[in-house]
């Protein structure tokens, strides 16, 4: 029988103290542009309370001065890492794929190549999923997609196109069928995207709020769910910085829940969500 000693140390986890968020608060907001209100701090307890045991740290103020501390840049990252991935999946808010197959794809001209760009791009399942709507609409193969997200963790995921097999509940089954692999072996209860159809994918490391990688025109930007963790000034920065990739006559994504209203731009609506950039004169 194994006993355990009553008098075994066991260290309460770190409380996260008010001038503490504040910090990681005004942190975030220079870094990456994201406003964290009052409401997300337990989020920030749940997602940097590992980091803490990790180190073997008693507050939350200690662990951020490692921030600054040379030989911790990697910290820096993660912690950036985690407070700044946000939930993706598969086909998300899917009328936006239909418009893409049904309304921009026709309207391309064959032989030049078509080029999107999933900025935000998470894990990258924003980015496989265009992937597969353009290779069964547009059969030229000449097009490419780019993801960028400003988290270095989260873009080695997408690189490697492998998710669990729960992942594929909204792509509909005979996509699945044509550009999915069923794992097996080690990889049981995962999916992997067929290599053909992530060759024409890429995923290249960008912060949004700052200078921009030469990433070159886009015939259709998707910057869906981005928005809403940011303040109106910040929005503003990101739409006058973001719509200078796109291609005069080119569309602009956003989400449901988000809109342009109240922003300067020359970005025309085309219908709730999706805009158009004029063609040039």
């Amino acid at each position: 029988m194994v006993l355990k000693a009553l008098n075994s140390p066991h260290r309460a986890a770190p409380v996260l103290q008010k001038q503490e968020f504040n910090w990681i608060r005004d942190y975030i907001y220079k870094q990456a542009g994201i406003v964290l209100n009052d409401t997300k701090q337990a989020m920030v307890v749940g997602r940097l309370e590992k980091r803490l045991r990790h180190h073997g740290l008693a507050s939350y103020s200690d662990y951020f001065k490692l921030f600054s501390k040379p030989g911790f840049e990697n910290e820096t990252v993660m912690a950036i890492d985690l407070l700044t991935t946000n939930e993706t999946y598969f086909f998300r808010e899917s009328k936006h794929f239909d418009f893409l197959a049904e309304q921009i794809v026709p309207q391309h001209t064959p032989g030049k190549p078509f080029r999107v760009w999933s900025a935000a791009s998470s894990s990258g399942e924003e980015a496989y999923t265009l992937a597969m709507v353009l290779a069964e609409h547009l059969k030229s193969g000449q097009w490419n997609i780019t993801g960028t997200d400003i988290s270095t963790r989260i873009l080695d995921k997408a690189k490697r196109g492998l998710y669990p097999s729960n992942a594929a509940e909204k792509i509909p089954l005979t996509l699945l069928r044509k550009y999915c692999l069923k794992g097996t072996g080690e990889y049981d209860g995962f999916l992997l995207i067929d290599p053909a159809l992530r060759r024409h994918v890429s995923f290249v490391y960008a912060n949004l709020i700052t200078a921009l990688p030469d990433l070159g025109l886009f015939d259709v930007i998707f910057l869906r769910n981005v928005m809403i963790y940011f303040d109106m000034p910040t929005k503003q920065r990101l739409l006058d910085r973001i719509s200078q990739y796109l291609r005069p006559g080119g569309y602009f994504v956003i989400s449901h829940s988000e809109s342009l209203n109240g922003m300067k731009t020359e970005l025309q609506t085309v219908q709730s969500s999706i805009y158009r950039k004029p063609l040039s004169r």
